[in-house]
């Protein structure tokens, strides 16, 4: 089974720190030049595959390996773009990683029999790199860069290519190492049960389980501070002079934002996938959402769905963290969930006000949790009420999920609701994500 660890590593010194951004910049150029090579063979007809061989220009540099690593990571996005379109899917041809006047995106690709990982009371990870920069930073023939891990691992196994990159919202070094664990090694229960997902933007998700657990992630908080940095965009080119629309500084916040929120569902779907791993979950529904995804006519909900929510994608997320533990993730229409009594099943004499929904039997709950509960008995049969236990509210402190002491009922009071139901119970139309 496969399965990844993700960690932070930190450079010795300050000269090591400078080397381990080096080699990370010189593997993004080498990225962009072969892109750009590509890109411009793929819009004028011609094959993509016949480039100058990049491996040699940054061998000394980057050490032979590691080159063709890039290299092949580079192919690996191409085919996966070509196999996209023979789909019918609309994708654009794959992009550069930054560029040299705004900032390039930091990230290399180690063979798997290239570095070396030990972990203990000194945990560390040694890293080739080329000759010029044994020569400019002084290691010897033999020597390669060592950095200190931070953390513990979860897995281990036979481990696979190392992915090295820099954190520009956390100023930190981070690692992606996947392993392949042998199946006598899982430590979770034989998978047989389900959740099902209440996906939003107030609350990106609640989930509930057959075992009668659920979850609940916010967003609100995350939300504020990415319309603070739209906001500042704005301010920013409202004084721009007359005719030009962006500058380095307002590009660097646009990166920021997205890297910022891409971090938070990265960690999300993680957190969360492994919380259901461990609770022997085989199969997770997402309700589908893309036939509805059109124009608000609130200009707040329309930034909470396009730019911040990403719905698309951060479905992707959760799939592939899901591939990693298997666990299938099944997208299904969650019509009137969101109406509908989790109790008496009733849909024409309820309300909902903010995250509370109400029911004339005397129901009262949170509404995504209910949903969410609704959703799952659709798909897995009922659940018994007195089955299901206190809900687990997470927020995000920029680092990690973490539980929150409070109750997911305590709702805020005269929020606008971004998940404003439909007569079929989903989204009112919000464009694509």
């Amino acid at each position: 089974m496969r399965r990844t660890n993700v960690f932070a590593v930190r450079p010795l010194t300050e000269q090591g720190e400078q080397l381990l951004h080096d080699l990370l910049d010189a593997s993004a150029s080498l990225w962009n030049e072969l892109t750009h090579e590509r890109r411009q063979n793929f819009f004028g007809g011609e094959s993509v595959w016949d480039t100058a061989d990049y491996r040699k220009r940054y061998v000394g540099v980057l050490g032979s390996a590691t080159a063709q690593q890039v290299i092949r990571k580079n192919s690996e996005a191409w085919r996966s773009f070509f196999a996209a379109r023979e789909d019918g899917e609309g994708t654009a041809p794959p992009g550069y990683w930054g560029n040299k006047d705004e900032g390039r995106e930091l990230r290399t690709y180690i063979r798997n029999d290239q570095y070396t990982l030990e972990t203990g009371e000194r945990s560390r990870l040694e890293v080739p790199v080329g000759r010029n920069l044994k020569d400019e930073y002084g290691l010897g023939y033999h020597d390669r860069l060592r950095l200190e891990i931070a953390g513990d691992l979860k897995w281990e196994g036979e481990q696979g290519r190392l992915e090295l990159y820099y954190d520009e919202v956390d100023d930190t070094f981070r690692a992606i190492q996947p392993v392949t664990v042998p199946d006598s090694r899982r430590d979770s229960p034989v998978a047989e049960e389900s959740a099902a997902l209440d996906v939003g933007a107030n609350n990106l998700v609640a989930c509930t389980t057959t075992t009668g657990q659920q979850y609940l992630y916010g967003g609100r908080d995350l939300f504020a501070r990415f319309r603070e940095t739209t906001q500042e965009i704005a301010r920013l080119q409202s004084k721009l002079c007359e005719g030009r629309y962006s500058s380095r500084r307002i590009r660097r916040l646009y990166r920021k934002r997205t890297r910022r929120r891409d971090h938070a569902q990265d960690a999300l779907a993680r957190d969360l996938i492994e919380r259901l791993y461990d609770e022997g979950i085989a199969t997770v529904y997402v309700g589908d959402l893309t036939d509805v995804l059109s124009e608000h006519w609130s200009a707040e909900v329309n930034e909470k769905t396009h730019q911040f929510w990403a719905y698309r994608s951060f479905i992707d997320r959760l799939a592939t963290t899901a591939e990693e533990y298997d666990i299938t993730v099944k997208v299904r229409s969650e019509a009137y969930t969101t109406a509908e009594c989790p109790v008496c099943g009733e849909r024409g004499e309820t309300e909902r006000d903010n995250d509370v929904f109400r029911c004339l039997c005397g129901y009262e709950g949170h509404a995504d949790l209910g949903a969410s509960r609704t959703f799952l008995e659709r798909q897995a049969g009922e659940i018994t009420v007195g089955s299901m236990a206190r809900p687990v509210r997470l927020t995000w402190d920029n680092h990690t999920w973490s539980e929150s002491p409070h109750s997911p009922e305590r709702v805020r009071p005269n929020e606008e609701r971004t998940n404003r139901s439909t007569g079929d119970g989903k989204l009112v139309s919000v464009g694509t994500a």
